[in-house]
């Protein structure tokens, strides 16, 4: 062997003796025999012992009650072993080595420099897998579903039909479309579908095509890589259809979804695998999807809004959401469920509502179906501000006075009536608070003397009146 082999050899060597010299615990290799053939620097310090003296000598001269000459004999490691040295509880490993599969050395190394030190890492790791479990449960709630199918109250006929639709459509994995009215709650029935499904443990994922910027809807959908488009995260970003895997995606105001990206998210619903903006890699995605609009879909296809084929990808299982106005048999029952949930948000206690506040509600046509009677018992709790404990006439808004009984006309001829008693009382506390002074009242009115005439005659009122 030529010298410059031997150099090199030699300063591997001492490289290899010094990176285990730096080792923080200490180490100790032996021979097959038991022998030391290298005593670390830490350990020695630690020892209080030569490490260079301690080279030839049988392991349990150097280190008492070593066992290393017993891994050495049986050929089997010893990982994270308790030890005591120099009167101190420790964690040792050692490790046998082979070379060409025979036995040559046996490593051992400190892991720890006392039992408390494991106790204590031990600890650690349980408190942080018990955060990991915490959040995995908060973050599970969150994408969870709000709401099953008993939250979905009534029982008039046509929506003891509907739930059972619900309860049925839940059963498959093909996609649903919800179509009602604003504020019939399209996205209560999605949560029910959900609920009902074998999903149910995976997330609910919802997303309002409405509530999303043109621009940012198609990143939002389907995700985008680093430095996909300005602005973009450095670490990009999962879309709505990938973190719905295994799952169900609720696309809610799906005929505000912009014409170009209907051709997207068409083949997403066929193939089940999406394209991350400015990536280039295929994800699959196992989703179930569930779309929701207010509109007429059939009229935006005709408008040319919507793509047919993506409407007929849709409807394949159609619920239709009736109105509040269509089931008033419903309304005692959903009042008193809405009563008990916003007294828990309200921290109120009211507990009851008087039969001509419900004969009211029933009287009314609610445009704003379920949405508008929850503004409307919140405004209502409101203004008691917990001082009461049940619901009258004297507290419903202006709109609702009057509907005592079931009216005839129809819902604008009833607002007229409704508008004009109020301005013939403002005409009335007017003309008194100027003392029949017409000039007077006009001014305060904001209006012309003549039309001041015109409205008292209108409403009957004498020109004398004091």
């Amino acid at each position: 062997m030529s010298n410059d082999n031997i150099n090199h050899l030699k300063e591997k060597v001492r490289l290899y003796e010094a990176v285990l010299d730096s080792i923080l615990k200490g180490v100790v290799i032996t021979d097959s025999e038991g022998y030391v053939i290298f005593f670390g620097e830490t350990y020695g310090k630690f020892l209080g012992v030569d490490p260079k003296a301690q080279i030839g000598k049988y392991c349990t001269e150097a280190v008492k009650n070593s066992r290393m000459a017993i891994v050495a004999k049986t050929g089997i490691a010893e990982i994270f072993q308790p030890q005591q040295i120099m009167n101190q509880d420790m964690v040792v490993q050692r490790i046998p080595i082979y070379v060409d599969g025979e036995l040559a050395a046996v490593f051992g190394q400190v892991m720890f420099e006392n039992i408390k030190d494991v106790q204590v890492l031990a600890s650690k790791l349980n408190f942080l897998e018990s955060k990991v479990k915490f959040y995995e449960k908060e973050l599970k709630d969150l994408r969870s579903s709000k709401y099953s199918l008993k939250n979905i109250v009534g029982q008039s006929r046509s929506i003891i039909q509907l739930k059972k639709k619900v309860f049925k459509a839940a059963k498959f994995n093909i996609p649903v479309l919800l179509t009602g009215e604003t504020g019939t709650g399209k996205e209560l029935f999605a949560h029910a579908i959900h609920s009902a499904s074998k999903r149910r443990e995976s997330p609910f994922i919802r997303l309002n095509c409405a509530a999303i910027p043109k621009n940012l809807l198609e990143s939002e959908l389907f995700g985008y890589e680093p430095g996909a488009f300005t602005g973009a995260g450095v670490k990009g970003k999962p879309g709505k259809f990938e973190l719905a895997h295994r799952g169900s995606i609720f696309l809610d105001e799906i005929a505000e979804l912009p014409l170009e990206l209907q051709p997207k998210l068409l083949r997403v619903i066929e193939e089940k695998e999406v394209e991350r903006l400015g990536g280039t890699r295929v994800i699959k995605t196992d989703f179930r999807l569930i779309a929701a609009t207010h509109q007429d879909l059939e009229k935006c296809v005709k408008g040319g809004s919507f793509r047919e084929d993506l409407y007929y990808r849709l409807n394949v299982i159609p619920l239709q959401i009736p109105p509040l106005r269509e089931r008033k048999e419903d309304i005692s029952t959903t009042v008193r469920h809405l009563l008990t949930k916003l007294n828990r948000e309200f921290g109120s206690s009211v507990s009851r509502i008087s039969p001509e506040v419900i004969q009211i509600f029933e009287n009314y046509d609610w445009p704003g179906n379920v949405r508008e009677l929850t503004n409307t018992l919140e405004r209502i709790l409101y203004s008691i501000g917990g001082l009461e404990d049940t619901i009258s006439v004297d507290h419903l808004p202006i709109l609702f006075r009057g509907l005592t009984e079931k009216p005839t006309k129809s819902r604008a001829t009833l607002l007229r009536t409704i508008v004009e008693n109020s301005e013939k009382d403002a005409l009335l506390q007017t003309l008194r608070l100027s003392n029949n002074n017409k000039n007077k009242a006009a001014r305060i009115l904001g209006i012309h003397r003549t039309a001041l005439y015109k409205k008292m005659k209108k409403y009957n009122l004498s020109l004398t009146l004091s």
